[in-house]
């Protein structure tokens, strides 16, 4: 997808590894199934197994452009060629690094050390620095990814243990990372000291003992009937190896002597994660039902003499949608949960007429409107967010033809002002609609809207879990960045 059709916050990736499973590429496949919403543009997965004639580990690989279900179309890719007892699997949206085909994770080299493979979700904030430095000690690199800089860093180690190298990269890298690495007897995963980005363990029962994963999120286990352990820890490492299998016991390792408070990515909540996930070991629905209560709150729809239905904006603003109606019907306003607007989950690329509005059209591609629910009604949408305002403007341009009473819109976050360097594809500071206008009258006024209003930073925080050393990263909305950002550091950088 082209850089200026964004208008919506995309999600980062999608990371899993299973280890001790007979049929591991199979179940990273589901897995990463269940991830689909955190990348569209390209899927991968490599596998570990042991070649009986050389007596060694190797590992077997597949990666391609499209949805998972494109990539793996071929069921003996994951029957004939995905063999072995582990694997890790990666779903794609690039944040740093282009779409190019050389970037489709897993990534996997050979080494000193043996066969290393890695999935990596989040953005690195001193790529630059470190790939200069890489380069003038020989490091030639094969792809404009910051994903990379993890091989060359553990492969330029002098530790001769693989956990200890891999702790050494991850204590120069500086950023965003929840990763995923297959070793030769081992699966290591781990999340950056301020855990922007969720990953969570989960455990299968098989023939040859307990078998475990790891995901971005836990509708990764659900599919593929997986009993939730737990979330990792900020700033913790984990190795699930052998002994993790006749024990139970995970090893777990610090990254950094002292643990800050965590700045877990608050957008994860707002629309990232799917309302089904546990993320950061709470549930992401009673977050979003949370914070359109709040919103509500803060900004009810009053009608005397009217009643008032409010419809989401689907997916991510369903469960929100029904906690607003609900506050907002405990206030006295006679108030109704709608299905006004239905979502095609079958958007491919779309062909259009010069003369046609090219995004009104993909809006009407992607949503159509359920006229007898809207058609002279005071109709309340809720949705998550405003980047630009294009997709806003032209959804309610769509109700309006509908022929509704009232448009009003109310959105679960702030008002977005700032870019995100630590893993979400946010415009740059000078294309965001909130930056343009000084109200949420005249944002209200530019999209069509006969009132619009955010929810505030302070009813967000409100809403989401409050855990001892936990904190959220609210950049986007304040630009205060929790880590620094190198000079010059944008999604394109390295290929600038």
């Amino acid at each position: 997808m082209k850089r200026e059709e964004i208008d919506k916050p995309r999600s980062n990736c999608g990371v899993v590894g299973v280890f001790n499973h007979p049929e591991a590429s199979i179940i990273t496949y589901y897995a990463l199934h269940s991830l689909q919403h955190r990348g569209q543009e390209a899927a991968g997965i490599v596998s570990f197994f042991f070649d009986e004639k050389s007596g060694k580990k190797k590992y077997a690989i597949h990666r391609g452009e499209g949805l998972v279900l494109d990539v793996f179309q071929d069921p003996k890719i994951l029957t004939e060629v995905l063999i072995g007892d582990s694997a890790v699997g990666h779903n794609r949206y690039s944040t740093t690094g282009s779409a190019k085909r050389v970037n489709i994770q897993p990534f996997v080299m050979t080494y000193h050390s043996g066969i290393l493979a890695i999935s990596h979700n989040g953005n690195l904030t001193n790529t630059l620095e470190l790939r200069r430095k890489l380069s003038e000690g020989g490091a030639i690199f094969q792809t404009t990814t910051d994903t990379e800089i993890f091989l060359h860093l553990i492969a330029h180690s002098r530790k001769k243990d693989v956990v200890e190298q891999v702790l050494e990269a991850l204590r120069i890298v500086r950023g965003a990372y929840s990763i995923v690495i297959l070793t030769q007897d081992s699966l290591i995963a781990a999340r950056d000291p301020y855990g922007f980005r969720p990953l969570s363990i989960g455990k299968l029962k098989t023939n040859n003992g307990d078998a475990y994963i790891v995901a971005s999120e836990t509708c990764a286990f659900d599919i593929v009937n997986a009993e939730y352990i737990r979330s990792l820890e900020h700033n913790e490492l984990v190795v699930i190896d052998r002994n993790t299998v006749e024990t139970g016991e995970i090893k777990s390792y610090s990254i950094q002597d002292i643990k800050p408070e965590a700045r877990h990515c608050i957008f994860e909540y707002i629309y990232f994660s799917r309302p089904d996930s546990k993320i950061f070991n709470h549930n992401v629905d009673k977050v979003r039902r949370k914070l359109g209560k709040n919103l509500a709150e803060e900004s009810p729809l009053k009608k005397k003499e009217d009643k008032v239905i409010v419809i989401s904006v689907p997916d991510s603003g369903n469960t929100a949608a029904l906690g607003y109606a609900r506050v907002n019907n405990e206030q006295g306003q006679q108030t109704a949960f709608e299905i006004g607007l239905i979502r095609s989950h079958y958007v491919g690329r779309t062909f259009i007429a010069p003369s046609q509005d090219k995004r009104e059209f993909r809006v009407k591609v992607k949503f159509n409107t359920v006229k007898g629910v809207l058609k002279d009604r005071v109709v309340v949408v809720v949705d998550d967010s405003i980047v630009r305002g294009t997709t806003s403007k032209a959804l309610i341009k769509l109700i309006r033809e509908a022929e509704p009473k009232e448009v009003h819109m109310r959105i679960t976050s702030p008002p977005i002002r700032f870019p995100c360097h630590y893993g979400m594809d946010f415009p740059s500071k000078e294309e965001l609609i909130a930056n343009y206008y000084n109200t949420e009258e005249e944002i209200g006024k530019e999209i069509g809207a006969d009132s619009l209003h955010y929810l505030s930073l302070e009813k967000l925080l409100e809403s989401v879990p409050k855990d001892p050393g936990i904190g959220y990263c609210t950049a986007c909305f304040t630009g205060e960045y929790p880590v620094p950002i190198e000079k010059n550091h944008n999604k394109f950088s390295i290929e600038l």
